[in-house]
């Protein structure tokens, strides 16, 4: 090479511009790395460190025209390339090191030792280095927007623009920059490209921030639902699949990873459900277990194979119980691990509530299970008592009822052959064995109504309606269609039950003078309101607070109604007085028959 021409001030002063931009870009990158504790933000630093170091370079070389530092500002230049290229590797794809990537680091320091020192024609010497540098810059800007195509990333986008023209900037060098031309305009377009890709660095962070959070509300969305295990686990599994670039992802359980197995898969990783990890994944498995933290196996060069499919990346996320391993939440796709963004801490606590949220679940199940068992229990008892009272019933209608009118009967033939003086005293006792026979009719009726089981639920309601009216002198209304779609049995009873337990309320507590009696049809559900004028319920009256309270017609009440599915309500009329409310699931089928 000839000898070095005087030195521009104006490109020293924009020389150290850069090196001072370059300074900053370094330690925010390096601010990032110590904050967020992230492989690529690492070398993003290193890559920016050795940019300084080629500022230094070549100030050095303006300044002393020394070749040597020219030698090594084209050393740093090349190494700067390959820094940045990896440090968008190690973001995109998280590439592995290998000792084979060595070699291209080779490259920088031996051609640029034959270009200063052993070559004199200056294109020869400047074309090959300018093509390295170009063509690594413009790999930098194709996986960033590869990425930015995979994932939707404003950060990526523009680190993609800025270095693919950035990339095209290089090639002028051998002619224009190295022949005086563009001095100092070249290096402050060179600023301007750091200023973008340190830019797009920030809103890269910031994306990932974005990113992590989603994969975070993406789980957590489902953690606390209360639900049956099984669709909790599915849950868990599917909502991952609404990120960007997310394809699969599986629930692994297991404490030890070689008695692991995949629980739950969606997506992709549907087909490995019931399979135990293999190969890399069942290493990073292993790892996670181990150490609690979220672990990406290692890939080759075509990413990781699962059930023969090849992805990107795979990271498992462990699950923990108790402060102990259960397991690990395993997503795959086409872009980087979504938890990369978030610390380690953090990950740990959401795994912790990861596999909270599936005992939860198990916990729930066993309760559902229990209520059911309860509820059966409950309509088993509501069975048995219905028959007791059918029985009781019965035996006073066939046995009791009948003895006393077997007496009026031969008391009344007795009658006959007595006095008038004490025939009158026989006629007192005649209308007490009336009085008895009309009792055991009323409690007959009330245990078991045979109208019901005869005429249906319509004229049995009117004729307990009347009975009332007659026999208490309220004033009862009755507001019913001309008749009802068939209802099981079960149900018919039940309703007859409430308005009798109703009717009695209102008798003993209300202090009412009317009252009112609704059956509606409301869609698939039959609605029954029963309403008075008297002094109301308490305030903030339910019926489970009743029942504490020792109202047990209304516990009983509950019990009927809920067993068929149905709801209680009672409340303050809208013109005073009480106003009890029940919804009762009409079936769609008619009954297979009445009892008799």
């Amino acid at each position: 090479m000839g000898a070095h021409p005087p030195t521009d001030l104006a490109e020293l002063a924009a020389a150290i511009l850069q090196a001072v931009i370059t300074v900053a870009i370094a330690g925010l990158c390096w601010y990032l790395h110590n904050r967020y504790r992230k492989p690529y933000l690492g070398w993003w630093a290193l890559a920016w460190g050795l940019y300084v170091l080629r500022a230094g370079a070549i100030i050095s070389f303006l300044a002393t025209g020394t070749w040597a530092w020219l030698y090594w500002h084209q050393v740093f230049t090349g190494w700067v390339a390959l820094g940045l290229l990896w440090a968008a590797l190690s973001f995109s794809r998280q590439t592995r090191w290998r000792r084979g990537y060595a070699l291209l680091a080779l490259f920088p320091p031996l051609w640029s030792y034959v270009a200063i020192f052993r070559l004199d024609d200056f294109l020869l010497a400047a074309l090959p280095a300018v093509l390295f540098l170009s063509l690594a810059t413009l790999l930098c800007g194709w996986v960033f927007l590869a990425y930015d195509r995979r994932v939707g990333s404003t950060g990526a986008r523009l680190l993609g623009v800025a270095f693919v023209l950035w990339g095209l900037h290089h090639l002028d060098y051998p002619f224009l920059r190295a022949r005086g031309a563009w001095t100092p305009w070249g290096y402050y377009l060179d600023v301007l490209f750091q200023l973008a890709v340190g830019g797009g660095i920030v809103l890269l962070v910031n994306d990932d921030l974005q990113r992590g959070l989603q994969a975070l509300l993406a789980l957590a969305g489902e953690l606390q639902r209360q639900d049956d295990a099984h669709d909790a686990l599915d849950r868990l599994v599917a909502r991952p699949l609404t990120l960007p670039a997310v394809r699969g992802c599986a629930l692994i359980l297991g404490a030890d990873a070689g008695a692991a197995r995949v629980v739950r898969g969606a997506g992709d990783c549907a087909p490995l459900q019931g399979h135990a990890p293999e190969g890399r994944v069942h290493e990073a498995l292993a790892r996670a277990l181990a150490t609690g933290t979220t672990q990406v196996p290692s890939e080759d060069t075509n990413g990781i194979t699962l059930a023969g499919r090849r992805f990107a990346y795979v990271a498992l996320l462990p699950i923990s119980r108790a402060g102990r391993p259960v397991g690990a939440l395993m997503l795959v796709g086409d872009a980087r691990d979504p938890f990369t963004a978030l610390d380690d801490g953090f990950l740990a606590a959401l795994g912790q509530q990861v596999g909270a949220a599936l005992e939860n679940a198990e916990l729930y199940r066993h309760l559902q299970a229990r209520n059911a068992e309860l509820a059966r229990l409950s309509a088993r008892m509501v069975a048995l008592h219905e028959e007791e009272r059918r029985r009781l019933s019965r035996e006073l209608h066939d046995e009791t009822a009948q003895v006393f009118s077997a007496v009026k009967l031969e008391l009344s033939m007795l009658r006959q052959s007595l006095p008038p003086d004490r025939a009158a005293r026989l006629d007192r006792i005649l209308g007490s064995i009336d009085t008895g026979i009309r009792s055991i009719r009323d409690v007959t009726n009330d245990l078991r109504p045979s109208l019901l089981d005869d005429l249906g639920l319509l004229p049995a309601l009117r004729s307990l309606l009347a009975e009332r009216a007659e026999r208490t002198g309220l004033a009862v209304t009755f507001d019913a269609p001309p008749e009802l779609p068939p209802l099981a049995p079960e149900a018919e009873l039940a309703i007859f039950r409430a308005v009798q337990e109703a009717l009695s309320n209102v008798t003993r507590h209300a202090q009412a003078r009317a009252v009112r009696v609704a059956v509606a049809l409301d869609g698939a559900l039959l609605r029954l309101v029963v309403e008075d004028d008297g002094r109301g319920p308490p305030a903030g009256a339910d019926p489970e607070r009743l029942e504490r309270a020792g109202h047990m017609g209304l516990a009983g009440m509950r019990e009927r109604i809920g067993a068929l599915g149905g709801r209680v309500h009672l409340g303050a009329a809208a013109a005073g007085g009480a106003r009890l409310e029940i919804d009762l699931p009409v079936p769609a089928a008619a009954p297979a028959g009445r009892d008799a």
